[in-house]
Formats: structure tokens, sequence, C-alpha cells
């Protein structure tokens, strides 16, 4: 028969001067006391594990956190960037439309063809001619093709469309343009052919008659050099002006001659007073204007060109 093994131990501790103390326990009941200081320590270490994750964890989303603030904060301010280009790029192409419709007009003056640019209508070069499609535009995109645009204007204006309208204002301003008088008066007689005042039959008349008091001023209608001043059976006393680029004009029955041959006028200036030196029936100034050696009727003469109006 095995003997039977004692179930309880007892652990006596001596204390000077005092009854000793004794603990009495059971095995089990020290196995049982081990395993919940393991549970514990180990529900501690997995504590503290989980906390140190957690707080590790909260760190990492308080800075995911101020990096997102950040970003909102650069994306709010690179979309106020955006509007500010998109405005200014908008003002700048109203103004470069306007520029470009007068460097046009300036062009359509000085005998060139229109200036044809792309127009920026919010899309790419690139999705030209591939049915509207294509990338938009950023606001810098925007603004870069405006100014390509504007450098692309300023250049023709300066290149080719300056020296071409210098010469086109030149010949505006040799141009006849306006009465000789600057009084009230009217067509006598007109240009071309009509019966002859002085006799029978018909003439060729290449001026207008335009009536006025005796010694009433007469005005050089351009710029140009006296090329004749003097006397004529027809035409009396009268002055002929050469203005440049073809055109020539024709002052007839003066009463008296304000300029010499050679000397240069202006427009507007007083050449002579009227009279009814030479064939004429009374005061008037017979106005003629030359084209190239060709006498034409000086009645669109009379009036200013569309462009001076613009």
């Amino acid at each position: 028969m095995k003997r039977r093994v004692n179930e309880r131990y007892t652990i006596l501790i001596t204390r000077t001067g005092r009854e000793p103390l004794v603990v009495s326990f059971r095995p089990l009941a020290l196995l049982l006391a081990a395993l919940i200081l393991m549970a514990w320590t180990a529900a501690s270490g997995y504590a503290y594990y989980k906390v140190s994750v957690l707080r590790d964890t909260e760190q990492r989303l308080e800075l995911l956190s101020e990096q997102a603030r950040q970003l909102g904060l650069e994306l709010a301010a690179e979309r106020n960037r955006n509007e500010h280009l998109a405005g200014q790029a908008a003002k700048m192409l109203e103004e470069l439309d306007t520029l470009e419709s007068e460097i046009n007009r300036l062009r359509e003056r000085a005998g060139l063809p229109k200036l044809e640019l792309t127009p920026v209508n919010g899309r790419t070069p690139a999705s030209e001619g591939q049915g509207g499609g294509g990338r938009p535009l950023s606001a810098e995109d925007l603004y870069s093709l405006t100014a390509d645009r504007l450098k692309t204007l300023l250049s023709d204006l300066g290149g080719e469309v300056e020296p071409a309208l210098q010469e086109t204002l030149a010949k505006e301003a040799a141009r006849p343009v306006g009465y000789p008088l600057k009084v009230e008066t009217y067509i006598a007689s007109g240009f071309g052919t009509r019966r002859n005042p002085f006799g029978r039959g018909y003439e060729f008349h290449d001026g207008l008659d335009l009536p006025a008091w005796y010694g009433t001023p007469i005005y050089a209608t351009a710029p140009g050099k006296v090329i004749e001043a003097g006397w004529s059976n027809i035409f009396g006393r009268y002055v002929k002006i050469d203005h440049g680029y073809g055109y020539r004009t024709l002052y007839g029955h003066m009463s008296k001659i304000l300029v010499k041959r050679g000397q240069t006028v202006e427009r507007g200036q007083v050449i002579g007073k009227v009279g009814s030196t030479g064939r004429s029936s009374g005061p008037h100034v017979h106005y003629s204007v030359f084209v190239w050696g060709k006498a034409v009727n000086p009645v669109p003469y009379l009036k200013a060109p569309s462009y001076a109006n613009r």
C-alpha cells in the first residue's frame, strides 16, 4: 500500500521575543497563486503593449492630422493663386483682343493681311484639331499663353507693321483732304465734260469751280512743295503743289499769290486769294487734283476718308 503524501506545508517564521509566525498552505494553492501571478504579469505586459501601440497610433494620427491641415492650407493658397492668375489672364485676354483688333486695323491701313492668332479658349494647343478634346488649360498655362500672345502682337507691331504703317501714314498725309476754302461755297461747275461757257460746243473741265468773295483766302489741302506759281492764260494767277506719292493740286484764278516756287507749305496754309483772273466769268477758285499726272474728280477728296473718323 502506497504512502499518502502530506498535502499541507507549514512555514515557521521566527521573531525575536515573539511567537513564531506560522504559514500553512497547500501545494495546489501555491500553484494557483503562481499561475495567477503569471497571468496577471502577462495581462499587465499585454495591456502595457496595447497602451504603447495606442499612444504611437495617436501620435501618428496627430502627425497625419497636422500634415492634412498643412496640405489644406497649401491647397487653399494654391486655389487663391490660381484664381488670381485666372483673373489676371482673363483681363489680359480682353485687353489683348482690343490690341489685336487695333493692330489688325493698323495692318489693314498699312495694306498688310490680317493677323490670325490661335484663340485661347481654355484648351491646350494639342487639343486643336481633335474635336475639341484635350486637357483644360490651367491658370498658369492660360497666363503663359496670354503672355506669349502679347509678345507676338508687340513683335508684329514693332516689326512688320511699324515701317509699313509709317509709309501708309505718309501716303495718307500726302492725300489732299477738304475744300481749299473755309467759307460757305458750292460747286458751280463740276468735273468732266461741260458746255463751253465762253463759246460753242463742249469741253473737258478737269476740276471744280468753287465761288467765293473776291479776296477770300485759299488754303493748301495737303502739305507739299510749290512747283508752279505764276500766270496761265486759262487759270490766270495759279499755284500748283506737289504733295508726294503721286498727288498734286492746282488752285487757279487767284487775285494774289502768297507763296513762291520751291516753297514748302503745310496743310491749311494760305497760299493765295480768290480772284477772277484768266479765263473766268467771276470770282472763284478752280481746284484740280492730279494722281500720277492724271486729273481725277476732286469731289471724293473734299471729305475726310473713313479711317480718319475711326
